[in-house]
């Protein structure tokens, strides 16, 4: 077809440039035509219904300053560009005869932004349509050969969905931008984003790269699909996906076509792309990178400057958002009150993110992503440069980094031959709060951002009447909008007007006048020139003459100080340490030290602690150097282990979905900036074992941690510890309290809980014996731990039918069941228990709280103890862990347990149970320091932590904490001062919100962030 266009429309181009140049038609229509030569040789598919009109020609723009990249400027330079791609830029170029040339002296060129983080041309993902009460959707529903699940989209590639919008397409033009990196923004594997640019034409020209890069999440996006339902879960998802992707390469039989994990394995070879949410996220997101071989570049989310080391170590790549917060509205003090200082601080240091990110020398770029205006992306980039960002790094962050990351340095990032003609022209310095965006040209067509200004008219003139009169005016303000003054014996100000070519004036000739001198006309090359009225209001031709430019007055005001802030916390909440604390020796003198050990109680004791170990203990130490801290009068104990806790635990306790979820990790999703930590500890509890929820039969793996506030995730870990693992009996399992639409999952009774545990013992057995070749399994991994005893339980439980069943089925595996928690009838049962080695982690006192624990009584754990069980008290509340010294006395009123083996409950016992009891738990030489040094005996409701240390490091001290509390009420108060600064210049704020707290229990089944209020 295209060859029956091609002889036509080349003769009728011959005749159309023959007359033109017969006619000596203007310049324009000659070089439009002439540049529709490259027609006959830049041949197409796409056949031409009439006349063929490319628009495709050469343009030489003159005397620009020209920022060809971040680090080179050319002054009086050239941008010569043709067809679309530039072809030269420098100060001595030849311009071609065909040439259109643009004077652009005054202004200047930069290359077009570049945006790898974007949607643009992709519709909104939809979710699939269910009813509220719909059942529980196991397997994925989308049809075709494609995964197990519904969030793993690999297979979806944003090239296939891309359908260009101008409409969209213009806001981003008029931000800076000439092309992004588009992806669809659903679900764990997102599959591939397609590189583009936002010219207005067809799909296929715009599209510079159809497979730019894979992108992923934790978010499930639209997935109708219940698995996973946690960030653990999202989590394991991936973790697992990456293993079967792998196997997946033997192209196992079993499997057949799996188009999912075919195309994982081929998006493997792209740049790798992951949104994080937080800053927690970020460091989630590179360990599953570190464990798989990826490096991913990292969408950050706004807050990561809060931990600037831990992502440096990343040594990622970051896409950094500009969605600085709004100041919150606290002009009402009850409102006000709920206001997070966490939140306060976040508004005014979110703006110093791009530039921590530069001061610690980790490569990033800027996107408009998040923002809900792309309007006020420049200004956000500008605020970001009062900050403390520099202009280099900024302009390098929206043009060479991101072109460089995504492999198109070769088209886009600069101003160098042979790349796209994607530029702007400014009337000044880009990032210049006064600098006018004039044009942006995207694959060399023109796209007008801003007209008026382009002809700076500002200067001193001459206007004559032809009545003979004649004024000096001078033309001052801006060029977008010029200021008017005719200067008589005192200097009038008038008015002009300029639309285009078109110029309307206005001259007043003295101070009171009530009349002026109206002129209207064009601006030429050759001057001013119209018609108009006289005062008297008799018609008068007249012209303009430029006599000279006004130099503009230097410009005196010393260039901006980086705005200050407050200081940074860590964790970043009231309670932060503007400094971590460091390990010290210390001495702690003549206290009542209660060692958990055969040596009992000892009065008037000396404990010293070197290098955050407990080396002696006795009477008259030497501090030797040591911090000596006077213990007279108090007490010491080891530090209180919560056996049972789920604090500092992100977005969801239970993955919920399935019965059996052994793959997920706890481990994955701490929250190390829960202020239960810090809460914990003025309760005088060191650490605690993180553990699933008890919405399934077989949970998620569980977490040690020692309560080291204001450490990261991995430094709250105990390390080198034996594995656990959470288990769970009884109603929560079989769902009786989820509500109706929650009774298709099996089990739906306690007769089938049996049997989940048989069948998942009985395949991980199958599984080990199937050899090396196999489908990794990671829920069959954990399991195949505890069959060898390398991973132990801990099963939340209350009937004692059912926790003799699980001893049944632990005997019948040869494995043994660690601990009963909860076991509120283990009273009934402990002799069984001691039999089969297990032990207790209960409450003190809980009872008749539902259905399944009518039988409780607060005796329980007096009567394990006494039969023999190792018994622990614990809390699985964040506000009850605050005060277990507490629960700990109620066995001495219920039972008649002794002080020490009652104090033993909530110290030694659960370092027994948690296999931990040769480092932790009791004051013994050799052990870690991790002790508490109370205000009186720690089983008295008066006994109040006043030190609370972990690895010999003062992580509590209740005389710090009330300079903490002054601390917070000043900073809050500057802050609040700030904001209302702030809504009175009438800055845009938000609405102040009432964010509760989020603590998780066993039976919690919601996710989302643990939030603090007021601190």
């Amino acid at each position: 077809m295209k060859k029956a266009f091609e002889k036509p429309v080349r003769a009728l181009l011959s005749r159309c440039i023959t007359y033109a140049l017969n006619r000596h038609r203007s310049k324009w229509l000659v070089l439009l035509l002439l540049s529709t030569g490259s027609y006959v040789h830049a041949q197409e598919t796409f056949p031409v219904n009439g006349i063929a009109d490319p628009r495709e020609g050469c343009f030489a723009f003159t005397h620009a300053t020209i920022i060809r990249d971040a680090q080179t400027t050319l002054n009086n330079a050239t941008l010569l560009i043709r067809d679309g791609k530039i072809v030269e830029a420098g100060t001595s170029i030849t311009i071609p005869k065909d040439a259109v040339v643009v004077d652009c002296k005054g202004k200047y060129i930069y290359p077009s932004f570049v945006d790898l983080y974007s949607n643009y041309g992709l519709s909104e993902p939809k979710r699939g349509g269910s009813a509220w009460n719909a059942a529980p959707q196991f397997l994925s529903n989308t049809k075709g050969a494609y995964g197990w699940n519904q969030a793993i989209r690999s297979e979806i590639n944003a090239a296939d969905l891309f359908v260009a919008d101008d409409g969209k397409a213009a806001p981003l033009r008029e931000a800076g931008f000439g092309t992004v990196l588009t992806q669809q923004p659903d679900g764990i594997a997102r599959g591939t984003a397609a590189l583009v640019t936002l010219a207005t034409a067809k799909e296929n020209k715009v599209m510079l790269r159809e497979r730019a890069a894979a992108a992923y999440s934790f978010d499930k996006g639209t997935s109708t699909q219940n698995y996973p339902n946690s960030l653990m879960g999202s989590i394991a998802l991936l973790r697992q996906t990456y293993l079967d992707a792998q196997w997946y390469k033997s192209q196992p039989a079993k499997e057949g076509i799996n188009l999912s994990l075919q195309a994982w394995n081929a998006n493997q070879s792209l740049p790798q792309l992951f949104e994080a949410a937080d800053k927690w996220d970020v460091l989630r997101a590179d360990k599953i990178g570190d464990e798989f071989g990826v490096q991913y570049i990292i969408k950050a989310s706004g807050n990561e400057y809060q931990r600037i080391p831990e992502m440096a170590a990343t040594k990622a790549t970051f896409i950094v958002p500009l969605n600085f917060p709004n100041a919150i509205d606290v002009e009402d003090p009850n409102d006000a009150r709920f206001v997070a200082l966490a939140d306060m601080k976040h508004w005014e240091m979110a703006p110093t993110s791009p530039a921590a990110f530069e001061k610690a020398n980790i490569p990033f770029c800027l996107t408009a992503a998040d923002l809900k205006d792309v309007k006020q992306f420049l200004a956000n980039v500008r605020k970001a440069i009062a900050y403390g960002l520099s202009e280099q790094k900024a302009l390098e962050a929206l043009t060479k980094t991101p072109a460089t990351l995504i492999k198109a340095y070769d088209k886009v990032g600069s101003l160098e031959a042979g790349k796209l003609a994607n530029f702007l022209i400014t009337s000044g310095p880009v990032f210049n709060d006064k600098t006018i965006l004039y044009q942006n040209w995207v694959q060399g067509n023109r796209y007008i951002i801003k007209a008026d200004g382009w002809n700076d008219v500002r200067g001193a003139y001459t206007v004559n009447l032809s009545n003979g009169a004649s004024y000096t005016v001078n033309i001052k303000g801006t060029p977008v909008s010029p200021a008017l003054s005719v200067l008589q014996q005192d200097t009038l100000s008038g008015h002009i007007d300029i639309n285009g070519k078109l110029v309307v004036l206005s001259l007043p000739l003295s101070k009171n006048s009530k009349s002026s001198i109206r002129l209207s006309g064009i601006i030429s090359d050759n001057g001013w020139t119209g018609t108009g009225s006289d005062t008297s209001g008799n018609l008068v031709k007249w012209n303009a003459v430029f006599v000279k430019a006004i130099s503009e007055k230097d410009d005196t005001t010393k260039a901006k100080a980086p705005v200050t802030v407050g200081p940074m916390y860590y964790p970043f909440n009231g309670y932060g340490w503007e400094k971590l604390p460091q390990q010290q020796d210390l001495l702690i003198k003549n206290a009542t030290v209660w060692t958990g050990e055969k040596d009992g109680k000892l009065e008037n004791t000396d404990v010293l602690i070197r290098n955050g170990k407990i080396t002696q203990i006795g009477k008259g130490l030497s501090a030797g150097g040591a911090r000596v801290i006077d213990g007279t009068g108090k007490h010491l104990s080891a530090g209180i282990i919560d056996e049972h806790s789920h604090i500092a635990i992100s977005k969801g306790v239970n993955e919920s979905s399935q019965s059996v979820t052994s793959e997920v990790r706890i481990a994955d999703v701490l929250n190390p900036e829960d202020v239960n930590i810090y809460r914990q500890l003025s309760g005088g509890v060191t650490a605690s074992h993180l553990l699933h929820g008890s919405a399934n039969a077989i949970g998620g793996q569980s977490q040690l941690v020692k309560l080291r506030w204001g450490q990261n995730a991995e430094r709250l870990k105990v390390t080198n510890w034996d594995p656990f693992i959470k288990f769970a009996l009884g109603e929560n399992v079989k769902q009786s309290n989820w509500g109706e639409r929650n009774t298709v999952r099996f089990p739906q009774t306690r007769m089938g809980v049996e049997q989940i545990y048989m069948d998942a013992f009985t395949r991980a057995r199958d599984y080990e014996r199937q050899g090396a070749g196999k489908r990794r399994d990671l829920e069959l991994d954990a399991l195949v731990e505890i069959l060898h005893q390398r991973r132990f339980i801990t099963c939340h439980s209350y009937v004692q039918s059912e926790i003799n069943m699980l001893m049944h089925v632990a005997d019948s595996f040869h494995f043994r069941v660690n601990t009963f928690t909860h076991i509120l009838e283990g009273y009934k049962v402990a002799d069984k228990m001691k039999a089969h080695g297990a032990g207790a982690g209960t409450f003190a006192d809980w009872w008749a709280y539902k259905m399944e624990v009518q039988d409780a009584i607060p005796y329980n754990a007096a009567i394990m103890h006494k039969v023999g069980v190792v018994t622990a008290i614990n809390s699985d509340d964040a506000e009850m862990a605050r005060r277990l010294n507490q629960e700990a006395a109620k066995t001495i009123k219920y039972g008649g347990v002794s002080e020490e083996d009652a104090l033993k409950m909530v110290t030694l016992n659960p370092a027994k149970l948690l296999h931990v009891d040769s480092r932790m738990g009791s004051i013994k030489v050799g052990k870690d320091a991790d002790v508490v040094l109370w205000s009186d005996d720690p089983l008295s409701i008066y006994a109040k932590a006043e030190k609370t240390i972990v690895d010999g490091i003062v992580e509590f001290d209740r005389e710090y904490d009330l300079q903490l509390r002054s601390r917070i009420t000043a900073e809050r108060n500057r802050l609040i001062q700030r904001m209302l600064a702030e809504k009175k210049k009438g800055t845009p704020t938000q609405k102040a919100t009432f964010v509760p707290d989020e603590m998780y229990h066993c039976e919690d089944l919601q996710g989302g962030h643990q939030q603090a209020i007021g601190y």
